[in-house]
């Protein structure tokens, strides 16, 4: 029996993203609820077999329903997966699930006290076929011990495409929170250990004054016993880069590194997920074409068996932990301190 889906909250593109890879997986889409017209519409036009509900709680009492899906505007996604979860279904939100370490407290306590799935579909990660691959070749040894790792995640701002509330911090929770979350779900994916901590971490409004309550540059630096990572995150891609950011990731080893070019190769390669490999056999540039995402079969497993495979708890939880304090630390002191 497959496992059947629904939807609240559409806020986010990313929501795409997360329908396709579990009907890929092969989930049924049941239904979606969204007060937003402008929104529902070309959305349904894409899943014409799933329903508008008329309200989210049609969607929560419906117990033929195992998971809710949401990319709702980001600081209503806590409150939509712990209602989800007290109705007995399993959570897939888009990052960041949270925004602030209440929010982060009451979605560890719901999924605690219900014994439910909260994942967090981190997409640099789980829908890049590069960084699966990556993580495929430091398993196998490639680069020995990871020492260090560099994450970079510019993103294009389009101000007239953005709604109201990306530029409300309140709302969308600060940078490092929000696109930060994806570095540090990497950095501690290739660092293999959950025992993490951030070291120092800023953020800043350089060339958009009119909008005071966005943070357009944001950085930290994390480490572990062992590993040691930096991370740096903007919204300044230029219009003349053909795509929405050029997201990059250095893995340092003991013995090698990997440099991911995910979304773009500037030097001219077509196409996306741009792989090199180096160490002491060589330099490969490494097709990621054909590369399998597991996240969405994984996830699914997970919740017909009660397992972790897609990927651990604490793990989702710990990567929200660490963005959320590095937001702390950078607002200290500033404007935006909460």
């Amino acid at each position: 029996m497959s496992i059947r889906f629904s939807v609240i909250g559409l806020n986010h593109s990313h929501i795409y993203g997360q329908v396709d890879l579990l009907l890929r997986a092969g989930a049924e889409f049941v239904a979606f609820h969204a007060p937003e017209d402008a929104l529902a519409t070309p959305f349904a036009e894409r899943y014409g077999g799933a329903r508008r509900a008329a309200s989210a709680a049609e969607i929560y009492e419906d117990d033929s329903i195992a998971l809710i899906v949401t990319a709702a505007i980001l600081d209503e996604r806590a409150g939509i997966a712990i209602k989800a979860m007290r109705h007995g279904k399993d959570v897939m939100s888009d990052k960041p699930g949270v925004i602030s370490l209440d929010q982060l407290a009451a979605v560890r306590a719901a999924q605690r006290e219900t014994g439910r799935i909260f994942s967090i579909c981190y997409s640099e990660h789980f829908e890049t076929r590069s960084t699966v691959k990556a993580g495929e070749l430091v398993a196998a040894g490639a680069i020995g011990e990871v020492i260090n790792t560099v994450g970079l995640g510019p993103h294009a701002i389009r101000n007239n495409q953005r709604p109201e509330w990306f530029f409300e911090r309140q709302r969308y929770g600060g940078i490092l929170c929000d696109i930060g979350s994806h570095q540090c779900e990497q950095f501690l994916f290739f660092s293999g250990t959950l025992d993490a901590e951030v070291v120092s971490a800023s953020v800043a409004n350089r060339a958009n004054s009119g909008r005071p309550g966005l943070q357009d540059f944001g950085d930290m630096h994390l480490k572990t016993a062992r590993t040691t990572g930096y991370v740096r995150v903007d919204w300044f891609t230029p219009s003349g880069l053909p795509t929405w950011g050029d997201g990059r990731l250095t893995i340092l080893g003991t013995e090698g590194y990997i440099e991911l070019r995910k979304y773009i190769d500037i030097a001219g390669r077509p196409g996306t997920d741009h792989l090199f490999l180096v160490n002491g056999k060589g330099v490969q540039a490494i097709d990621c074409s054909g590369v399998e995402l597991p996240y969405g079969p994984q996830l699914l497993a997970d919740i017909r068996d009660r397992t972790e495979t897609a990927m651990g708890q604490e793990h989702c939880f710990k990567a929200m932990e660490l963005a959320l304090e590095a937001q702390a630390i950078a607002e200290r002191g500033t404007e935006w301190q909460q």
